[in-house]
């Protein structure tokens, strides 16, 4: 079983071991009604059965065991995860970061592989793919129709479209 990071304990709520997350997702939402059962270790040792709730887009969780306040203070800065199968299935043309993070990037307009996508940012507006060049520097392209042309999860790729003066 796979596991994914979904956000990490910044803080502790209430007095009866309440625990606020920084989500690492923008579909806090779907995460809070699906989130029933969450792990601190990625490699899914032990899990804790969870009740949560959103809040000024933090996850508020009730862990079980969790029931004070000291408790809840220990959890503070770690990490939660949970299995991949408990991932909802995404709509066409909906992914994962998760399933991005290492695609190759290719150029449509060369059909050469310009990069590797590292990371994903959200701005708000629209993510922006972090990507690292076939010359070992950084670029940064906008997650939007006109840059990116396609995504082939199956073959590992994304083709994009260098619009004049974007790098």
């Amino acid at each position: 079983m796979q596991s994914v990071l979904i956000g990490q304990i910044v803080n502790v709520h209430g007095i009866k071991g309440e625990v606020k997350v920084y989500p690492y997702t923008d579909d806090v939402d779907s995460l809070s009604k699906n989130l029933k059962k969450v792990y601190f270790d990625e490699n899914l040792k032990e899990g804790f059965k969870t009740s949560c709730r959103v809040q000024k887009g933090m996850l508020l969780v009730k862990i079980s065991g969790i029931d004070t306040v000291e408790k809840a203070e220990e959890l503070r800065n770690k990490y939660i995860y949970i299995s991949e199968d408990a991932l909802e299935t995404l709509e066409e043309d909906s992914y994962y970061v998760k399933d991005l993070i290492g695609l190759e990037v290719i150029d449509i307009s060369s059909n050469e592989v310009f990069g590797t996508l590292d990371y994903v940012f959200n701005t708000g507006a629209n993510d922006v793919y972090e990507i690292t060049t076939t010359n070992n520097t950084k670029v940064y392209l906008p997650a939007i129709k006109q840059v990116i042309k396609k995504v082939d999860i199956k073959a590992r790729k994304i083709y994009v479209e260098i619009m004049e003066g974007l790098i």
